[in-house]
């Protein structure tokens, strides 16, 4: 299916920010070697001039930069293309992690006194940028909270390459096991929590709900994962997606590579089976699954491939895929009745647990 108008500036958007992405690298890459021994150190400043350079405020570094520059975005998307979420009760909590930093867990309760489901949910961002704070995520939040009739316990995980893997999975489990401990002090019913999860965070959601099949073997109900990549290898990306875009090859598999290493202390480590959910040696005894992707979104394949390998181990599990639309679909509610119709579907998914 051709790709849906709206995108049509925002493809030329990416794929310049992409292009230039790669040029930039090769760039500092050549000019490392032109400038090897090359450099000279500058003298050291002192007295006043010391002093003064001492006041001056740190310069923010470039991570640094890009997180500002995509809460900024994030800002502008809601207020432009997305739709602002309701008015909803929301408790805030610290939960902590053996050998590990603690983690903030937001929960958005929908009205009512009574016991309610709830689902442990953590969003994208490559394992990099991101928050429970950014407004779209915040806004998706309340929205399937009031919606769906189910508490989203939303999980502020550790951002890479500061913490890496297995930092967030530690986080993400610890979280579970507080869910569960803590869900009748909290008006939740602990028989009926599920786990979700968007692009990064649908890897986190995936390496829990096999950290708990291995560990605690807490009743999770259920499982919706929008976007997944459940394979950092890239063994499973499906090129056709984005080659349909005009977007080469060595880019998709050099942002892909971008994030593992961010993620990741080595790339080796992207065979085990909590950093890539798919290669994991049996899926068997897992709560059935929801799978959200779409068409012109390499990760699509990611998807496919989990969803087949759950079936295989006899999981209750399906695959929809989204024609027309990319990776970020679920943001553009305002403006796109694709990303509505996501909404909803994501919706009657956690409704299942009222069952």
């Amino acid at each position: 299916m051709p790709l849906d108008p709206f995108f049509a500036e925002r493809l030329r958007v990416h794929r310049r920010y992409l292009f230039d992405q790669a040029l930039g690298s090769m760039r500092k890459r050549l000019w490392a070697l032109w400038s090897f021994g090359r450099t000279s150190v500058p003298a050291p400043e002192k007295g006043a001039d010391a002093a003064k350079a001492k006041k001056q405020k740190k310069p923010l570094s470039p991570r640094e930069r890009h997180r500002r520059a995509a809460l900024a975005w994030d800002r502008t998307e809601l207020r432009t293309v997305g739709t602002p979420g309701p008015d909803v009760r929301i408790t805030e909590h610290e939960v902590a992690v053996p050998h590990r930093p603690p983690v903030r867990v937001r929960i958005y309760h929908p009205d009512g006194d009574a016991r309610v489901p709830a689902v442990l949910a953590f969003y994208g961002g490559a394992f990099r940028i991101g928050g429970i704070d950014y407004p779209t995520t915040d806004a998706a939040y309340r929205r399937r909270a009031a919606d769906a009739g189910v508490a989203i316990a939303a999980v502020d995980y550790a951002l890479a390459p500061e913490h890496r893997y297995p930092v967030q999975v530690e986080q993400a489990y610890a979280a579970l096991e507080w869910l569960f401990a803590e869900a009748d002090a909290l008006g939740l019913d602990s028989d009926r929590i599920g786990i979700a999860g968007v692009s990064a965070g649908a890897n986190l959601a995936a390496a829990v709900t096999l950290a708990n099949r291995d560990r605690a073997a807490h009743p999770l109900r259920l499982q919706v994962l929008e976007v997944p990549v459940v394979d950092l290898t890239g063994g499973h990306l499906d090129l056709r997606a984005t080659r349909a875009l005009g977007i080469p090859r060595f880019i998709v598999a050099r942002e892909l590579r971008s994030v593992a290493r961010t993620y990741l202390p080595s790339t080796r480590r992207a065979r085990e089976p909590y950093a890539s959910p798919l290669r994991a040696a049996s899926h068997a005894d897992l709560p059935p699954a929801v799978i959200l992707t779409a068409e012109y979104d390499p990760l699509r394949g990611d998807g496919d491939a989990y969803g087949a390998a759950l079936r295989a181990a006899g999981v209750d599990a399906s695959v929809v895929r989204y024609q027309g639309v990319t990776h970020d679909t679920a943001i553009f509610t305002g403006v796109l009745p694709a990303a509505r119709r996501w909404h909803d579907d994501v919706v009657t998914a956690l409704r299942r647990l009222h069952a």
